[in-house]
């Protein structure tokens, strides 16, 4: 069976999380979309952990439902509920190698004891209930080898790798290799989170990383974010378990591990050099030019993830370098995104935005089907002209992006005005 899975999402208790991050939503959005497994977040805040043993019940073996699915009261999948999986991201700032360092990592459970056991340690370093990403003062290796002697099985990804402030790779904190974050156990750490600022193809330029498992996940703070990034799977359904996901994305067999679901990377925050203040911003060559200097205020920019990953790639692997034996990806916009640019309206959220997207999750069952699967004609017989060419547009990669920067995302235009005016008068 086909498992599409985000791994790294939050709870209403990180901070800057949406209120509405409950099970229950996290589960029906995830139905709604397409998502099967997805990340509970945030299992090391005391009221979310509480809420996770109380309302999750184990379905197989370090996969868990909601009570009221098994029940049959909870209004998802009946036949196939969203599965969860114990997940939390940890915020570790320490000094090291002279330098302050800042990283994400993202930690994944077996079990409801193990996570409980992991709690009980961590709480003892730091203040868990103080935010749903709790800070530590702790190594990222300390951390991984805590996880790993409470249990062998704990799996510990640094999160979003190229992320300028708080990254494995990151530009103003992080390290030049797995091996100087991790030392004797980099062995133990065998998959990395692209972030959405960076898609698996500027990874493979990264010698450090070929032996590397290179998974994508959301790591939304809001329901509509859930699956903007995701991996594919390819389990059988009497072997589906938290084992055989973390081992099929650490065999990285083609067969198994299918591909990965990419944002374009250039609307990532953080994917040219810039200055936000300044409103300036460039491609890596434009930043040597410069000297790394804002030429508006004088004060260095923000490295970007396309200039960390030139800094750190091999000089034969260029920007078009291609591993045909790595997980292949795929990149996508969300569905309400491309509805709400269709109409020419801002927000994804709005009324008539929402209708049409109701509409063709009703016609086609979930988000991923129809960004993915259904056809051409099948499209334009079940929406507006210009939404079903939206769609095609954003699987062809026809699309007009000006790349984000310094903490500002970037901008994806599937149409100019012109085209947009031309397919109402089309309409009309």
């Amino acid at each position: 069976m086909k498992i599409i899975a985000d791994l790294h999402i939050h709870s209403r208790f990180s901070r800057a999380c949406s209120r509405d991050l409950t099970l229950e939503n996290i589960a029906q959005t995830c139905a709604t979309k397409g998502v099967n497994v997805v990340g509970t977040g945030d299992f090391t805040h005391p009221e979310w952990f509480k809420e996770i043993k109380e309302k999750l019940v184990e379905k197989e073996k370090g996969l868990y439902v909601l009570k009221e699915t098994r029940d049959k009261r909870q209004e998802t999948s009946k036949k196939n509920p969203t599965r969860f999986i114990l997940s939390a991201e940890i915020a570790c700032i320490y000094s090291k190698g002279g330098k302050c360092r800042r990283l994400h990592i993202v930690v994944l459970a077996p079990s409801m004891e193990t996570a409980e056991k992991i709690n009980l340690a961590l709480s003892k370093i730091g203040n868990l209930k103080s935010d749903g990403r709790p800070i530590l003062g702790l190594d990222a290796k300390e951390l991984a080898r805590i996880c790993f002697e409470i249990d062998g099985r704990v799996v510990i990804i640094p999160a979003h790798i190229w992320t300028p402030w708080f990254a494995m790779f990151g530009s103003k904190s992080g390290f030049n290799s797995k091996e100087e974050c991790f030392e004797e156990l980099s062995d133990k750490i065998f998959a990395i989170e692209t972030g959405i600022s960076s898609d698996p193809q500027m990874n493979w330029r990264v010698k450090n990383l070929d032996t590397m498992s290179v998974i994508s996940n959301s790591d939304a703070h809001s329901l509509p974010n859930i699956g903007r990034e995701a991996n594919i799977f390819e389990i059988a359904e009497e072997k589906l378990s938290y084992d055989e996901i973390m081992r099929v994305i650490k065999e990285k067999n083609l067969k198994e591990f299918i591909e990965t679901i990419e944002f374009y990377p250039e609307e990532g925050r953080y994917h040219f050099d810039g200055h936000s203040l300044c409103g300036v911003s460039f491609p890596p060559a434009e930043w040597k030019k410069h000297g790394g200097i804002c030429p508006v205020c004088k004060k260095p920019l923000i490295i970007g993830t396309l200039n960390r990953v030139e800094e750190l790639a091999e000089e034969n692997r260029k920007e078009d370098y291609v591993d045909n034996s790595r997980v292949p990806f795929r990149k996508l916009i969300e569905l309400d995104k491309i509805i709400a640019e269709g109409l020419g309206v801002k927000s994804r959220g709005a009324k008539q935005v929402q209708a049409i997207y109701k509409n063709l999750i009703d016609s086609f069952g979930t988000e991923f089907n129809i960004l993915l699967n259904v056809g051409a004609e099948e499209l334009k017989k079940n929406t507006e002209p210009i939404i079903a060419e939206g769609i095609l547009r954003m699987r062809s990669g026809n699309l007009s992006i000006k790349p984000g920067f310094d903490g500002q995302y970037g901008e994806i235009k599937i149409f100019s005005e012109e085209e947009r005016n031309s397919f109402q008068k089309k309409l009309f």
